[in-house]
């Protein structure tokens, strides 16, 4: 939970193509709930977790608040002093770019669906389109998704002139689509093709109908990918570098086009099964 709310928090720099961090702050709220052996358990992971990931990002956390309330809650700040070349104004995207997502799609689906292995009324859903096995390795692709910084894409967006970009967290990948459409310089509009998504993720939310609304791009997403509209034909150059660097796939999902400054997915998007087939062994 440490790791992933660092990521998350960092993404937004990231997203602005800043990929030097100058300091961390760490925002801890500690559940009233716990009792003194579960918090001495709990709490020290988390704050670690969130250290270790700051110190992969080559940053520190040097301050922050820290409270008790009844929820358990961590997030923070990530702060950087740049120059004008070390970020990417997120409102130049053109006519005719493309748009590129480095994440799958899907995780709060997973994370729901490994509660319900526990909740016989809501895994009597789902028990038709997927297995336990298939549950337990999707919840593992969402922790793993959700910890991996977009560091390496924040940095290739420089090498290949990303003109605008958006991190893809709450709102799900239309709602930050039609957040980052609507800042646009010039009159564009984004279209949405294809959807990765974590393999089996799909299967449950229709089995669901609909509840998650993941192929109509709401349903939230934490610590997701970069949204990134790239020059055409920069693009696949783009997503072969992120596989070579960091061994993870991204993919062409939109284009852009002229338009009033909006965002859609189309009527029947193409679902983009996230690993393709499954090899023993390996989480991907």
């Amino acid at each position: 939970m440490g790791k992933i709310a660092c990521a998350n928090v960092l993404s937004d720099l990231y997203a602005m193509g800043v990929t030097e961090v100058d300091n961390m702050l760490m925002l801890l709220s500690v559940t009233t709930k716990f009792n003194d052996k579960e918090r001495d358990l709990v709490m020290p992971r988390m704050i670690q977790g969130f250290k270790d990931c700051a110190q992969e990002a080559g940053s520190t956390v040097n301050g922050g608040q820290t409270v008790f309330n009844p929820w358990l809650i961590i997030g923070g700040v990530a702060t950087s002093v740049c120059s004008n070349k070390e970020f990417i104004s997120p409102d130049n995207a053109m006519v005719s770019d493309v748009l590129v997502l480095t994440k799958p799609l899907g995780t709060q689906v997973a994370v729901n669906a490994h509660q319900w292995l526990d909740n016989p009324d809501r895994w009597n859903k789902i028990k038709l389109v997927v297995s336990e096995e298939d549950v337990r390795k999707a919840y593992l692709r969402a922790m793993s998704s959700m910890t991996r910084l977009n560091r390496i894409a924040a940095q290739l967006m420089h090498k290949y002139n990303a003109h605008a970009a958006t991190d893809v967290t709450g709102f799900g990948l239309l709602g930050h689509a039609q957040n980052l459409a609507k800042h646009q310089k010039s009159e564009v509009s984004f279209v949405i093709h294809n959807l990765p998504i974590i393999a089996k993720m799909a299967a449950i939310t229709k089995a669901c109908h609909n509840m998650f609304n993941l192929v109509q791009g709401t349903s939230a997403e934490t610590s997701g990918g970069l949204l990134v509209a790239l020059p055409r034909e920069q693009a696949a150059a783009y997503c072969k570098d992120i596989q070579n660097q960091e061994g993870f796939q991204a993919w062409i999902i939109g284009i852009v086009e002229k338009g009033n400054r909006t965002a859609r997915i189309i009527d029947k998007p193409r679902i983009i099964e996230v690993p393709a087939k499954e090899t023993d062994g390996e989480l991907w």
